[in-house]
């Protein structure tokens, strides 16, 4: 068993999810935690989104300090830390607790769309993350519509473009991740 796969059983073991291990050249081992998320039963509302707490990311670095001294793993540095506003989804749960979200999505090939109004070499989009009408696959909507600055007047004669949908499965892509958005006067009513 490798290094990773006992960071691994042993975050999950402290009840966390493992979200990400990092290891740079300057001897820096970064380990990323979050709450396990339960989806809601059918037809419930989702309960209060759980945080990583400081005191989590402390109990979690003292089990791993002991850990891989045992285990001999050569480190400077260990930081864990939660996923931040940018968290990275990699599994079907994630996409599945995101939905709805604006999500920033990297293709590993460019789609190749020609006759669209989307590029054929494009990979990056950001958009709100949907289940498609099928059921199985995933979908990105989006509105290629600058966003409006503070203080701008919008004309209420002006027509937006149209939203943009890409369909898309979990192994064409290339790296997902929530888009960072700061709202700096607080959550509102739906966040």
């Amino acid at each position: 068993m490798g290094w990773q796969d006992t960071i691994a059983q042993t975050v999950t073991g402290l009840g966390f999810d493992l979200v990400e291990v990092e290891r740079s050249a300057g001897g820096l081992l970064r380990v990323t935690i979050d709450v396990p998320w339960q989806a809601p039963a059918e037809g419930a509302e989702p309960g209060p989104e759980q945080f990583v707490t400081v005191e989590d990311c402390e109990k979690v670095t003292r089990q791993l300090h002991y850990l891989l001294e045992v285990e001999g793993l050569d480190y400077r540095r260990l930081e864990v830390g939660s996923p931040g506003i940018d968290r990275p989804l990699r599994h079907e749960a994630d996409y599945i607790r995101f939905t709805g979200h604006l999500v920033d999505l990297s293709l590993k090939a460019p789609i190749g769309a020609t006759g669209g109004a989307v590029a054929a070499n494009r990979k990056k989009f950001r958009g709100t993350l949907e289940r498609a009408a099928d059921g199985v696959t995933w979908q990105i909507v989006w509105s290629d519509e600058p966003p409006v600055k503070p203080g701008q007047r919008v004309s209420k004669k002006r027509v937006p473009p149209p939203l943009q949908a890409l369909g898309f499965t979990l192994d064409e892509v290339q790296q997902a991740r929530l888009a960072p958005i700061v709202n700096f006067k607080g959550r509102g009513n739906g966040a």
